[in-house]
């Protein structure tokens, strides 16, 4: 007799124990997801990739740092492509942008601006992307830039309202300039004067990082 109640009182904690861990589990994330650094993809031109700058160097990398000198589990993927305009960078969007990416930040269009293209073509091409980005259920941060004063007052109009007005119609986080404090000072760019050295993409990292960490705070993790 005592041992079947001893039986029957082992039965009822192991059915408790499954019930708790049962609980636990289902209000609980997955440890894989709760624990893996977050993940968002740098996705640009040679300004991302880290032009004439050794890799340690580049805006990714060095965004990376900063951020995990806050104290952040977190991977900047460099997905800069030299020579890229936002076309370009649409043609390839779905083979540089893979699976478990949980965020993108979007620093394209200083070569549309360099090379004259029409704003209108830029404008389509960035819409193209953010749309496809967030139909994958990714976040998009948006870097601006702005169109060189030599290419006229009607272009250079046309050419800088775009990634304002995208920021605003598709909800997202807009760093307005990226070579904010960087564009044209000699001693922070290279010698062709288009290009920042590392010490100009420190100080690029610097003023982006409050948007940054802006855009990561509103990151939805798995679980």
């Amino acid at each position: 007799m005592w041992f079947a109640k001893g039986a029957a009182r082992l039965r009822l904690m192991t059915m408790l124990l499954a019930l708790f861990a049962c609980l636990l589990a289902a209000f609980s994330p997955p440890a894989d997801a709760a624990d893996r650094p977050l993940r968002i993809t740098a996705f640009g031109d040679s300004l991302t990739a880290g032009y004439g700058l050794p890799a340690s160097a580049s805006f990714p990398a060095q965004l990376q740092k900063a951020l995990e000198m806050t104290g952040r589990k977190i991977v900047i993927e460099n997905a800069g492509v030299s020579g890229d305009t936002t076309q370009a960078g649409l043609d390839r969007l779905d083979w540089s942008i893979g699976d478990g990416i949980d965020g993108v930040i979007v620093a394209l269009g200083a070569n549309d601006a360099l090379r004259g293209l029409d704003p209108a073509q830029t404008r389509s091409a960035l819409v193209q992307i953010i749309v496809r980005l967030k139909a994958r259920k990714i976040p998009v941060m948006l870097a601006g830039m702005r169109a060189p004063p030599n290419m006229g007052a009607d272009f250079q109009q046309r050419f800088d309202s775009i990634f304002p007005d995208l920021a605003r119609e598709h909800g997202l986080i807009l760093y307005p300039f990226f070579l904010d404090g960087v564009a044209g000072r000699r001693e922070l760019n290279q010698n062709d004067g288009i290009h920042p050295t590392a010490d100009g993409i420190k100080l690029i990292v610097e003023r982006i990082l409050p948007s940054v960490e802006r855009f990561i705070a509103s990151l939805a993790r798995p679980g």
